[in-house]
């Protein structure tokens, strides 16, 4: 018996539904009494929030186009501003109402403009007789747009007149959210974690995870579930162990995902290559690709910048203008030494510098002169990324935010390798 039954919608539509979203059939459910029929007004604005990965956008996108929902689906996170934004919105709105692309750029500057044009494009006849949504996702960038941003879209039903519903999706509690001042209050939903005993072992598991994995995939490609899932439950299936004793089942994968990693830090094989590979029984070192060099040449900027970056890390501040000015005027010599300076700086680890540091120390050591371009800065977060990804792999706590940039000597040497 199928567990999402709604009169407004074909049963057909339903079971569809309901087999795309598993693990997740009581928060659609509650979604679908809320929006009611296509004709009817729905809650003015809902709040949807829960932890990275855990169904929230997936769940609106299948649910809106199985059901052929007017909607309008934007990620805050590219559209940084409230006028780039505003417009978005605006655009993808044109192309619901005709179907078509709009002819002319639709150009929105204040608030008041986007009610009018609004007002405009939602004249059609198709979209008076039904609800349309407008999904934003990632909406805790909302708040660092202009104060009145997020307070009218909460009540944009209002503002327009129109049956319009704005669902808000975040990874953060509405509490961050609410303005000082009187605002109304949305509808608020939470997506809770999913849990092993209903997901690992789903039927439909593979293809959810690859889709709630993209964001990874697209940054690691090699590490997709359709590939790994099959290893993972291999003692399960051999009956070495059961599906809550995760301490054997991730000794089992972990040398094949270190595999899979080795290849895609240096991108030497294609994911298709890779699973040919997994299917074939293959092992990865036959494929020649640059970990087979005894020898892998940085780029040339990268070897400045990791230079620059054990300097900025193991040198005390107030030594640039000693070691990276030709002309630093006169040294007072002097016995004194604080205390923290008795003890060599390798046995104290690397600390942390600045962005605009390490840009100085790069400047001064590279002969020529060193424009601040965009390769820079691509080379720079290339270099992070490693680091970070290296101190994940060595179980490291990242301290979130607050974590600041250090170059170790361990690190240079494992990037040298």
């Amino acid at each position: 018996m199928p567990n999402l039954e709604h009169p407004a919608y074909p049963a057909a539509d339903l079971l569809h539904l309901e087999s795309l979203v598993p693990c997740r059939e009581s928060q659609v459910s509650t979604l679908l009494s809320i929006f009611g029929e296509r004709q009817q007004f729905s809650f003015p604005s809902i709040f949807i929030y829960g932890h990275t990965s855990s169904g929230k956008t997936y769940v609106m996108q299948s649910l809106l186009t199985t059901l052929q929902l007017p909607h309008v689906f934007v990620n805050c996170v590219e559209y940084f501003t409230s006028r780039l934004l505003l417009e978005e919105i605006l655009i993808q709105l044109q192309s619901c109402s005709s179907g078509a692309e709009p002819s002319s750029p639709v150009h929105c500057d204040t608030l008041n403009d986007f009610v009018r044009l609004f007002k405009q494009a939602v004249a059609s006849q198709e979209l008076q007789d039904q609800t349309l949504y407008i999904v934003l996702d990632r909406a805790e960038q909302l708040r660092e747009m202009e104060a009145n941003i997020l307070p009218a879209f909460l009540r944009l039903q209002e503002l327009t007149d129109r049956n319009v519903t704005v669902v808000l999706l975040s990874e953060i509690v509405w509490e961050l959210f609410r303005p000082s001042v009187g605002c109304f209050e949305p509808f608020t939903m939470y997506f809770p974690d999913y849990s092993i005993g209903k997901l690992i072992f789903s039927s439909a598991f593979q293809g959810l995870y690859n889709t709630l994995s993209e964001d990874v995939q697209k940054f690691i490609p090699g590490l997709s579930a359709a590939l790994n899932f099959a290893k993972y439950c291999e003692p399960v299936v051999r009956g070495e162990a059961n599906e809550r004793d995760t301490r054997k089942l991730w000794k089992n994968i972990e040398p094949h995902l270190k595999k899979a990693m080795q290849t895609v830090y240096l991108r030497e094989i294609s994911s298709s290559q890779w699973e040919r590979l997994q299917h074939d029984g293959g092992e990865p070192g036959q494929l020649k690709g640059l970990s087979a060099h005894t020898h892998v040449e940085l780029p040339y900027y990268s070897k400045f910048l990791l230079i620059a970056a054990y300097l900025a890390s193991y040198n005390p501040v107030r030594t640039d203008k000693r070691f990276f000015l030709k002309h630093h005027g006169k040294i007072r010599k002097t016995n004194f030494m604080k205390k923290h300076e008795k003890t060599s700086n390798h046995l104290l680890g690397p600390k942390p510098f600045p962005l605009d540091r390490l840009l100085a120390i790069l400047y001064s050591i590279v002969d020529n002169r060193v424009a601040p371009t965009a390769n820079i800065f691509s080379q720079i977060t290339s270099l992070v990324t490693l680091q970070l990804l290296s101190m994940v792999g060595q179980n490291d706590q990242l301290d979130g935010p607050r974590y600041k940039c250090t170059v170790s000597l361990d690190f240079i040497r494992a990037i040298a390798r």
